[in-house]
């Protein structure tokens, strides 16, 4: 296992992250996976085992479930691990219980260290934007359990680039603490973050750490073209079916990612991972899994490096439409590297 520091901050995280969505499996979270504690245990001892150092959870995962379970699994070795979760989603029905109000916050804090087990937070994520809370509440709540030693690094997910520079203007004017990372959907299939996300991740110093990276199991290679789409599946339930896919193009970044795993003695869904390891801005990988195989198939994923020639067919395959301003800014670019277009 090899790490890499969570964007600029100064804390070490292994290229590959434990998440731990499937723990638990509450309510609509059965769809993701249900595994019972011994399960999630033998899943966490596996991901120690081979080096991985960081884990993600969230509350609403199983409506906390998750995080009792992960938190019991990793007790022996918190001080050794980076444990991430998220707040934003609502938890009960009193009205107060969403959001990124300061009370929200402050109160989820407390309830994820109970179920967690530990007395602080590595890295606090804010799960999405909330259009009705400042941005100097939220920001001022989450500076206030910094100080207080509860949480030690603050982030993101599912933020829009505008949102998120936002977020860190706030923090540098008021000088509260900024956000380290953004988690967010990116894989061969979802590279949509490269348009907004990545420049300004790059541009602030702030790490990627992708969710879905096999895009709801699209990439892991049980999905074919001409073949029988497989029983039980995530891609034949319609309510778990989120994840827009072009099918056409997806088969064949699939065929391709065969043809290069093949070269390097791995499976597809290493290659999946291993390409976005090659990434910018990428600190850390979240791996999700309800079966030890899987898991173990994934860990493999940092045990080779895919080449840059193979990096570059599989950008082409999967290269993303322009969209305004960028296929504008692409042509007006062109007046800082060559003058002789222009006169």
């Amino acid at each position: 296992m090899k790490y890499r520091q969570l964007g600029k901050s100064g804390l070490m995280v292994s290229e590959l992250c434990l998440g731990a969505m499937s723990f638990g499996g509450d309510g609509y979270w059965k769809v993701v996976g249900a595994l019972d504690y011994p399960s999630s245990k033998k899943l966490v001892d596996m991901a120690l085992d081979a080096g991985v150092n960081f884990f993600d959870t969230a509350d609403v995962y199983s409506h906390g479930q998750s995080e009792e379970i992960l938190g019991k699994a990793i007790k022996e070795k918190r001080n050794e691990i980076v444990l991430a979760t998220k707040v934003r989603g609502r938890m009960s029905k009193d009205i107060n219980d969403v959001g990124l109000s300061r009370k929200h916050i402050i109160d989820s804090c407390n309830q994820s260290l109970r179920r967690l087990g530990t007395d602080y937070i590595d890295l606090y994520v804010m799960h999405s934007f909330d259009p009705i809370t400042p941005l100097e509440e939220t920001l001022g709540a989450l500076s206030d359990l910094v100080h207080q030693g509860k949480v030690r690094y603050i982030g993101a997910s599912n933020f829009t680039a505008w949102q998120l520079m936002k977020a860190l203007a706030v923090s540098k004017e008021n000088h509260f603490e900024k956000f380290v990372s953004l988690q967010a959907i990116y894989s061969l299939i979802s590279r949509d973050v490269e348009y907004e996300l990545v420049p300004l991740l790059r541009d602030q110093g702030l790490g990627l750490t992708p969710w879905s990276p096999l895009g709801g199991g699209f990439l892991s290679g049980k999905y074919r073209k001409d073949k029988p789409m497989p029983e039980d599946s995530r891609r034949t339930n319609e309510q778990q079916n989120f994840i827009p896919i072009d099918l056409d193009k997806g088969y064949a970044i699939v065929d391709a990612l065969e043809e290069i795993a093949n070269n390097h003695k791995a499976s597809i869904s290493q290659a999946a991972l291993n390409y976005l390891l090659r990434k910018p801005a990428v600190s850390s990988v979240l791996i999700g899994a309800t079966k030890p195989h899987q898991l173990e198939d994934n860990l493999k994923a940092t045990n080779w490096e895919m080449s840059p020639e193979e990096v570059s067919r599989l950008d082409e395959l999967s290269k993303l439409n322009p969209i305004y301003p960028h296929w504008m800014l692409q042509f007006t670019y062109m007046d800082r590297t060559s003058v002789e277009n222009f006169f």
